[in-house]
C-alpha cells in the first residue's frame, strides 16, 4: 500500500539529550534504540551514551583551546618585541603566524562554547556546527599568513634587511618552548574534531617557524648569511599551506553537506540490503555530518515480506548505528511504490531502485 507522504512533526535535539513526541491517531510508537512509527517513518534518538561523550570531549577539548590561547597570547607579544629589536624575517613571521593563533583558538573556544546551546525552532540541529565554521576559518586565516610570509621573503631577497643574529636565536628557543607547551596541551584533545585539529595545525605551524628561527639565527651568528633567514621562511610557509589546504578541504566538505569520510552510498545500500533481513532494498539515501563526529542519515526502504514498519525502522537504525556509526537515522518504510519516483534529478547509489 502506497503511503502517504511525510512530514516532520517533531523537533529533535540531535544531541541526544532530549525529544519531544507528538501522539498521533494509528500511529504506533516503539522505543529502543529508536522509535518507528506505524506510517513509516522512524527517528532514532538513541546514542545517549555517545552524545554525553561527545560532550565530555567538548569540554576537554575547550580548556585545551583556552590554556593553548594564554600561552600563545603571552609569548606572542614577546616574539614580536624580539622580531623587532633583530630584525628578523623568520621571527616576525612566526609572531605574525602566532597572531592568527591566538585569533583562531579564541574564535575556537567561542565556538565550542556557543556549540553547546540547545536547539531551537529556528536551529533544530543546535550550534555544533560553529565548530566547523571556525575550523574553516582558520583554514584560510592560514592561507594568508602564508601568502604574507612568501611576500615578504621575496621583498628581503631583493632588499637585505640586518639580522640581529644573537638576540633572534635566544627569541626563538623561547619561542620553541612556548609551542611546545601548547602543543602538549592541544596532542591529547580529540583528533576526530576539525575545530581542534585546525588548532593543533596552527600551533604545529609555529612550532616549525620556531625551529626555522633557531636555525636561521644558528646560521647567521656561526656564518653571517643572512638570506638563510627568508628562505626558511619560505620552507615553513609552504608546510602551512600543506597543512591549511587539509583542514579547509575537511571543513567546507562538511558544509557543503558531503558524505561523511570513510562511507559511501553505495556502501550504506549494499550494506543494508545484505546484513538486514528486514530489508528488501534502500534507496532514497542520503548521509551528512553535523560535525566531523556526527553523522546523519536519511533513506527509504522496502520491508521484507512480513517484516513489520517498526520492526524494519528498528533494524536499520541499529545496523547504521554499529557499522556506520550513524548518531540519527531517519527511515520511511515503503510498502510497494516510492513517494519521490518523480524526483528525476535523483542521482548515485539507489536513485533507480525509487520506482
Amino acid at each position: 500500500m502506497a503511503q502517504a507522504p511525510h512530514h516532520h512533526d517533531e523537533h529533535d535535539d540531535h544531541a541526544g539529550h532530549r525529544h519531544d513526541d507528538h501522539a498521533h491517531a494509528g500511529h504506533d510508537h516503539a522505543h529502543g534504540h529508536g522509535h518507528g512509527h506505524g506510517h513509516g517513518h522512524g527517528h532514532d534518538h538513541g546514542g545517549h551514551g555517545h552524545a554525553g561523550h561527545n560532550h565530555l570531549h567538548g569540554v576537554t577539548d575547550q580548556h585545551r583551546i583556552g590554556w593553548a590561547f594564554v600561552i600563545i597570547a603571552i609569548f606572542m607579544v614577546v616574539e614580536i618585541v624580539g622580531g623587532l629589536m633583530s630584525g628578523s624575517l623568520a621571527l616576525l613571521a612566526d609572531a605574525g603566524h602566532m597572531v592568527s593563533d591566538a585569533a583562531a583558538l579564541g574564535f575556537s573556544w567561542l565556538a565550542i562554547q556557543y556549540g553547546r546551546r540547545p536547539s531551537t525552532e529556528q536551529h533544530s540541529y543546535g550550534y555544533k556546527r560553529l565548530e566547523i565554521l571556525a575550523a574553516f576559518v582558520n583554514g584560510c586565516a592560514l592561507f594568508v599568513i602564508a601568502a604574507w610570509i612568501v611576500v615578504e621573503a621575496i621583498r628581503r631577497f631583493a632588499e637585505p634587511v640586518p639580522v640581529v643574529g644573537k638576540t633572534m636565536l635566544i627569541v626563538g628557543f623561547a619561542g620553541l618552548a612556548a609551542n611546545i607547551a601548547a602543543f602538549l596541551v592541544l596532542h591529547g584533545g580529540n583528533r576526530e574534531n576539525l575545530n581542534l585539529r585546525g588548532a593543533w595545525l596552527h600551533v604545529l605551524g609555529d612550532m616549525l617557524g620556531s625551529v626555522a628561527a633557531i636555525v636561521a639565527a644558528g646560521v647567521i651568528v656561526l656564518t653571517g648569511w643572512t638570506p638563510i633567514d627568508p628562505i626558511l621562511s619560505i620552507v615553513v610557509a609552504v608546510i602551512v599551506l600543506r597543512s591549511a589546504w587539509g583542514i579547509v578541504k575537511s571543513s567546507a566538505h562538511i558544509l557543503l553537506e558531503g558524505t561523511p569520510e570513510g562511507m559511501t552510498i553505495a556502501d550504506i545500500k549494499a550494506d543494508l540490503e545484505k546484513n538486514v533481513p528486514e530489508v528488501r532494498d534502500a534507496h532514497h539515501i542520503h548521509a551528512w555530518s553535523i560535525t566531523g563526529e556526527r553523522h546523519m542519515v536519511t533513506l527509504h526502504v522496502h520491508p521484507a515480506d512480513g517484516a513489520s514498519s517498526r520492526d524494519v525502522v528498528v533494524a536499520v537504525q541499529r545496523r547504521l548505528a554499529a557499522r556506520f556509526n550513524i548518531e540519527h537515522a531517519t527511515v520511511q518504510v515503503e510498502e510497494q511504490v516510492c513517494l519521490d519516483a518523480h524526483d528525476h534529478h535523483e542521482t548515485g547509489a539507489g536513485a533507480s531502485d525509487c520506482r
